[in-house]
């Protein structure tokens, strides 16, 4: 019986080691992270969310009372201004 091949290459695991040569444990994914970057005279509050790894995040915005409960419902953990400092060059966007 022949295996199939995947749709998607990229997907693939035993072709791509990507996450796999990364700690990708439960306890690992489960952290989620927030930093707070600006907060608008709008109300609007501009943050970097990341899941399992402070460094690899995404630039998102919401009004106060969603981000609010954005926090709530992922169970963030904050960082501060001094770990966006250390993340430096590393945290570019590309």
């Amino acid at each position: 019986m022949a295996m199939e091949t995947p749709l998607n290459p990229a997907l693939d695991p035993v072709a791509t080691p990507g996450l796999d040569a990364i700690k990708t444990d439960e306890a690992t994914l489960a952290r989620r992270f927030v930093r707070i970057t600006s907060r608008a005279d709008n109300g609007i509050v501009a943050f970097e969310f990341s899941v399992g790894w402070p460094d690899m995040s995404v630039e998102l915005a919401l009004p106060e009372p969603q981000f609010n409960e954005f926090c709530s419902t992922h169970n963030v953990e904050f960082l501060t201004d001094a770990v966006g400092d250390k993340l430096g060059d590393q945290h570019d966007e590309h």
